[in-house]
């Protein structure tokens, strides 16, 4: 692979091949042509939002144990982190909500365990919404849905969820890929924009497996794409494989935004850092209660990071921070 020519075909706006792709995949980290990848990741980037990063805040409904067993997730029945089951009351819900508004998250995702009742999902995002100003954009973080469940999440005031289909997806996890998949489908019918990552990433997926799932995050038309290192959760099966580096992960940031269309305004990377900003991600995520990279029952003490921490990060970087309402959903 020819550097330069990488460079030449991503500021005339070409596409990316599979090939190409592992190509920029397999590269060392540490080697220049890395850096010159994630400098033009973050060019790209920067001139897609005229360099104004976005924070979108989540908080979780409640903390159970969950049977569908992703092995990444802390709320794995199989990983036995957390013994019983706990839920927001209606008003710490709102709370909590209209708390992010406040301290400035340009989007507010309201997520929920996978056998969480929808109906109660839908009764508390309703009475978040109430709560909030009209111009406040909320996300749902929900399990697989039906083509009707979906066009409820939209009546219920959401303008988009987060749903990924997760690297080793039914392998990893006792979730159907194609049902992700066709939950997927079943959102953006209903008018729902879709976010996506390509996550969770450790040292045993192989290149091909990325790039794959990078050509299938864009397939999706996204609100934006991104991607998102694996955090260990101690003692559980997958942490023998060890987690990637930051510097790995801002990497594969690069490479994903390149391999995305320049239709895709937003590049996202979970957990917070300046190597990710730097190799071109305008997208971090500020988060409380329940977390699935977390064994604190409140992420607030332990690995979340707040609004006015993911502003910091960014401005390290020298990116500015879009005020108002997320460009991604519009």
């Amino acid at each position: 692979m020819n550097i330069h020519d990488v460079i030449s075909k991503s500021k005339n706006g070409e596409s990316f091949s599979r090939c190409d792709l592992i190509s920029m995949l397999s590269l060392p980290s540490e080697f220049i042509e890395t850096y010159l990848i994630m400098a033009e990741a973050n060019r790209i980037s920067r001139s897609l939002t005229d360099n104004k990063a976005e924070i979108h805040a989540q908080f979780s409904l409640n903390l159970s144990i969950c049977p569908k067993n992703c092995k990444f997730c802390s709320f794995a029945k199989v990983n036995k982190i957390f013994k019983k089951e706990t839920r927001l009351t209606l008003e710490q819900a709102v709370t909590t909500a209209k708390q992010f508004e406040t301290d400035g998250a340009n989007a507010i995702f309201v997520m929920t365990t996978a056998h969480y009742p929808f109906g109660k999902f839908l009764e508390v995002s309703q009475e978040i919404k109430r709560n909030l100003n009209p111009e406040t954009v909320l996300i749902a973080n929900v399990g697989d849905k039906s083509a009707e469940e979906s066009k409820k999440i939209k009546d219920a005031g959401f303008q988009g969820v987060y749903h990924a289909l997760r690297l080793r997806e039914g392998t990893d996890t006792d979730l159907d890929p194609k049902v992700r998949k066709k939950s997927i489908c079943h959102f953006r019918e209903a008018g729902l924009k879709v976010g996506t990552c390509v996550e969770p990433v450790g040292p045993e997926h192989s290149n091909e497996e990325i790039a794959e799932m990078i050509l299938y995050t864009n397939s999706i038309k996204p609100a934006y794409s991104g991607a998102a290192r694996r955090i260990n959760i101690p003692g559980t099966a997958l942490s023998q494989y060890g987690m990637i580096s930051e510097l790995r992960m801002a990497q594969i940031v690069a490479v994903t935004r390149l391999g995305v269309s320049r239709d895709v305004k937003g590049n996202c990377t979970h957990e917070p850092c300046t190597l990710g900003a730097l190799g071109g991600a305008n997208l971090f995520w500020a988060e409380a209660g329940a977390n699935p990279r977390d064994i604190e029952e409140n992420t607030e003490n332990g690995r979340g990071d707040t609004v006015a921490a993911c502003s910091a990060l960014f401005k390290e970087t020298e990116w500015d921070i879009l005020k108002g309402a997320s460009s991604y959903y519009e």
